[in-house]
């Protein structure tokens, strides 16, 4: 087993007036060489977005993109036209492929909007861009790892193009767990929304994450009130 450790406050960060942002690996302005990617995972963005502020309208291509609302709703549109929002309790998807413009502001005029936003390289270039969308709640068990994404198109979550495999867990009582890898050559990383949990003789509390490779399994040991993020994704690009 081979392992790394990213506590919480070791994240890159930006602050702007309407942003505050935390960056497990190098983006924009921050940059760190050991920080680049785990795998195929490019980004992991934790972002609180200003009352009726965010991004305009840019480009992204070849690129699985998927966002994790945590608090608020995130106002969407694209070149797909697609238009809407995305709250709290449901997850989007997006495949850049050969090319798509978005924008993403914060719907809500008296709140802040809390995301997770990530970036997994696809292993199919130029394809047609596509956008799902998704609520949780009809993936949702309590206590144990449910798929929110998987290779799959006609699993139970929702798909991308990537032999990569994205879990929640929501967890109310201590619960020890093992988790089997899917595919050989794939790691893992972990990423703890809140809560506290022990992997691989390391003690995580909320926002901190490890990531595993070469292993075919592991344990975990998760305490109450623990929301975690899996994130299995191949880690020879």
């Amino acid at each position: 087993m081979k392992k790394v450790f990213h506590p919480a406050n070791t994240r890159g960060e930006a602050i702007h007036d309407w942003l505050h942002a935390k960056h497990s690996f190098s983006f924009a302005n921050y940059f760190d060489a050991d920080r680049i990617q785990f795998g195929a995972l490019r980004v992991l963005n934790d972002d609180v977005i200003s009352p009726g502020m965010g991004f305009g309208t840019h480009p992204h291509d070849n690129m699985e993109i998927i966002t994790i609302p945590l608090m608020g709703a995130l106002e969407h549109k694209d070149s797909m036209d697609n238009v809407g929002a995305v709250d709290a309790g449901e997850i989007q998807v997006m495949s850049a492929g050969s090319g798509v413009y978005h924008s993403e502001y914060n719907k809500n005029k008296d709140k802040d909007l809390n995301l997770l936003q990530l970036w997994i390289f696809p292993n199919k270039q130029n394809v047609t861009p596509r956008y799902d969308q998704k609520n949780i709640r009809d993936l949702k068990k309590i206590n144990c790892f449910y798929p929110i994404i998987t290779p799959d198109q006609q699993g139970p979550g929702m798909w991308i193009h990537q032999d990569a495999w994205l879990h929640l867990g929501d967890f109310e009582k201590q619960t020890q767990l093992s988790y089997e890898l899917h595919k050989k050559g794939n790691g893992i990383y972990i990423f703890i929304i809140e809560g506290n949990a022990e992997i691989a003789q390391e003690s995580l509390s909320k926002r901190d994450a490890l990531g595993l490779w070469d292993i075919e399994t592991f344990s975990i040991t998760i305490m109450p009130g623990t929301r975690i993020l899996l994130i299995e994704i191949p880690m020879n690009i």
